[in-house]
């Protein structure tokens, strides 16, 4: 796998220490708040602004680096995993959000006949629902 600074200079970035950062937060895996990000990344730089932050996930997204999901009334979530076309669960009880690979298996998975003229390349499903701890918790409620 390639270095966080490999992959900037791929992409045309300036290697920056928050770009390396917030790099390797994402590639811890899960689905992270802009806040969460922050709080990690302030843990590996001596400071860092929550603006800078949200300028360095705006540019790794822009370059294909990382990958902004917004589910429906819920802040903006940030991912490593690029490309491959997946679509994310979102639990309606807790707000945690798992990765579903694509219900077909090529990109894009869903028949966009009626893409109005469009060349669809990608698809982007959230499925949503309740999470296993989430409905443990409805079973004992009851």
């Amino acid at each position: 796998m390639p270095s966080g600074e490999e992959l900037l200079r791929s992409k045309g970035l300036r290697v920056t220490r928050p770009r390396l950062a917030v790099l390797d937060v994402l590639a811890g895996g899960g689905h992270l708040e802009v806040d969460e990000i922050t709080r990690r990344v302030r843990q590996r730089l001596d400071s860092v602004s929550t603006q800078a932050v949200y300028d360095v996930l705006g540019a790794l997204s822009r370059a294909g680096l990382s990958r902004r999901i917004e589910p429906a009334g819920s802040p903006a979530r940030y991912e490593a995993r690029v490309g491959d076309n997946h679509h994310h669960v979102v639990c309606r009880g807790c707000g945690e959000i798992a990765d579903i690979d694509c219900a077909v298996g090529e990109a894009p998975c869903l028949d966009s006949g009626l893409a109005h003229g469009f060349q669809v390349d990608e698809a982007e499903v959230t499925f949503w629902g309740l999470c296993p701890a989430c409905q443990a918790r409805r079973g004992t409620d009851r």
